[in-house]
């Protein structure tokens, strides 16, 4: 599985990780650890899954974070998080 991680301020992409998972966890796992890998590189704390991020992933393998997913502030709009290959 890849994911690609980006954060975006102003229609902007500031930042972007691109992980690699190719263990044999469950898709749920893989994306939480690649979360996870994400938020460390990028120095940031683990986004909180409200219910219409759980629902835009589910329907269409992306996720955007915004600001009222993070406790702590932070200096763009949102993380999106995109499924680009599965297994």
């Amino acid at each position: 599985m890849r994911i690609w991680a980006r954060q975006f301020k102003d229609t902007h992409m500031l930042k972007d990780e691109l992980i690699v998972d190719e263990s044999s966890e469950t898709r749920t796992h893989k994306v939480f650890h690649a979360i996870e890998e994400v938020c460390k590189k990028m120095d940031l704390a683990q986004p909180v899954w409200l219910d219409r991020n759980i629902k835009e992933f589910k329907r269409n393998a992306v996720v955007r974070f915004e600001k009222d997913s993070f406790i702590e502030e932070i200096p763009f709009d949102y993380l999106e998080i995109r499924v680009i290959e599965e297994d």
